[in-house]
This record gives C-alpha cells, sequence and structure tokens, in this order.
C-alpha cells in the first residue's frame, strides 16, 4: 500500500486505520456471505486529574477567560507509543469511576441531552455527540451534529475532528459514499471519561473514551483520543469556540498508561 498522508490532529490515525481495515477493500464480497467485527476504543488521555472532581455539583464563580482557557487547550497531553492504541494490556490497577447521570431526553440533531450542569454533564453531553456522529458514519449527520451543538468561533464542520474521523472511515471502506451503508453497523458505548481543566461554571475541557465496535470484512482494535472545550449556553452544554485542543495520546482502555493518563471508569447511575 502506498503511504498515506499524516494525519490531522486529534483525527483517527489514518495509517493504523487503513492498514486494519485493508482487507474490507479486498475482500469487500465477504459481506454477502457474513459480517466480522472490527473494534475501534477511543481514547483520550490527558494528564493528571484535575484536583477538582467531575461529580462536584457546583464550582467557583471564577472566571480566568480565553488566555487561560486557550493554555489549557493546548497542554501536551501524555506521549504514548503508537502500538499502544492497539495493544491489549489489562492493568491490575483499578482506575477511579466517573459518575454520569442518565437522560432520556433528545436534543436538536437527534443527540440525548438533559445532562446537568456540572463538569460530569459536560463530559456526558460531549459523550452523547460523538456516540451519535460515530453511529451514523454518515458526513451529512456530521455537519448537522456540528450546526447543532457548535458555538461560534470554532472550526468548521468539515475541519472538525469527528467528520474528519467519519471521512477516513468511508475512505477505508471505498465504496460508501459519504455515509455507510445498511451493510455496516457501527456501535458506540463510552467506556471513561476525565475533565482535562474548567474555568468558572460554565467551561469544560471534557475528554471521553469510546468503545466503537464496526461489523465490517475484518477485525481491528485501536485506541483513539479526542477531547473538546464544552460551554454552558441555553441551557445546554455545547462545543466552545476556539482552537481544538492538543492532540491526545491514544491507549489499551483499562491499559497501564490509560491508567496513568487519569481515565476515569465510565459509571451510569
Amino acid at each position: 500500500m502506498a503511504t498515506t498522508p499524516t494525519p490531522e490532529p486529534g483525527a483517527w490515525p489514518r495509517w493504523r486505520l487503513l492498514a486494519t481495515l485493508a482487507g474490507v477493500v479486498l475482500t469487500a464480497l465477504t459481506l454477502l456471505i457474513g459480517l466480522g467485527i472490527a473494534v475501534w476504543t477511543t481514547l483520550v488521555t490527558a494528564p493528571a486529574p484535575h484536583p477538582r472532581t467531575e461529580e462536584a455539583a457546583a464550582l467557583p464563580g471564577e472566571v480566568r477567560g480565553d488566555a487561560y482557557r486557550d493554555q489549557l487547550a493546548a497542554q501536551p497531553m501524555l506521549q504514548v507509543p503508537a502500538a499502544a492504541a492497539s495493544t491489549p494490556d489489562v492493568s491490575t490497577a483499578l482506575a477511579p469511576t466517573l459518575a454520569v447521570d442518565v437522560t432520556d431526553a433528545v436534543g436538536p440533531a437527534g443527540v440525548p441531552t438533559g445532562f446537568p450542569h456540572t463538569p460530569g454533564g459536560a463530559v456526558a453531553q460531549l459523550a452523547a455527540i460523538e456516540v451519535t456522529v460515530v453511529e451514523a458514519m454518515n458526513i451529512p449527520v456530521a455537519h448537522q451534529v456540528h450546526a447543532a451543538w457548535s458555538l461560534p468561533g470554532g472550526i468548521s464542520a468539515g475541519e472538525w475532528t469527528m467528520t474528519r474521523n467519519v471521512q477516513v472511515f468511508l475512505n477505508a471502506l471505498g465504496d460508501q459514499g459519504n455515509a455507510k451503508d445498511d451493510s455496516v453497523l457501527v456501535m458506540a458505548n463510552p467506556a471513561a471519561g476525565q475533565v482535562k481543566g474548567t474555568d468558572g461554571p460554565d467551561w469544560v475541557l471534557a475528554c471521553v473514551l469510546l468503545d466503537v465496535r464496526a461489523a465490517v470484512a475484518t477485525t481491528a482494535r485501536i485506541g483513539y483520543g479526542h477531547c473538546e472545550r464544552m460551554s454552558w449556553h441555553e441551557g445546554r452544554w455545547q462545543i466552545g469556540p476556539g482552537t481544538p485542543p492538543a492532540k491526545a495520546p491514544s491507549t489499551w482502555p483499562g491499559s497501564d498508561l490509560a491508567v496513568q493518563a487519569g481515565w476515569r471508569t465510565w459509571q451510569t447511575g
């Protein structure tokens, strides 16, 4: 296979995704016979956990402003080898948990909503946004979600990391157009989350680890990191403006590196 372009910061590692899914293009006819299970794990890792717990019901009112937020977003995250994304490594350590509320409310673009005005609520809302985009694997849906859940001043829908991820996935399949067809099933579930930092009660740098499974013609599993600035606006958490956060490292969920990075196991209640 020819060399592939360097992936955009924060996007799915194109070289590894294409390598693990190369069999899909070469053996597409197997989709008519039966589907294998392909697994991706979407992982965001950060430095040491924020001193305030994500479960806090309220935050101090101090707001430091855009300069602090930009500095926090740009702060480098844990550096890990590329192999950490695809190498199973069950840790003997127990990661702390992240308590996340469950909601049955549905907001704009079909994204679940109604999460509380807390750091944990911001993480849960980001997870709901990501799950909607990943399970659809549809460029128009990614644009719709971005338009409904991103505040002015950020990057465009076409530049959004989640849209680029959909593009990479569809390009790997080779013949799906701008949306996956019914022969490909994608499922995503939050596995872990963390808060990289906060600035007052209305702004959170939230990170989510998704366990993503896709029924295609081959089996693969990698880790992938993603964070967003989340702002409380008009009664709900939305993706805030500003330069996207620094690229997050990708590691195997539940591994020693994941624990070291401060991941909290997702626990609904």
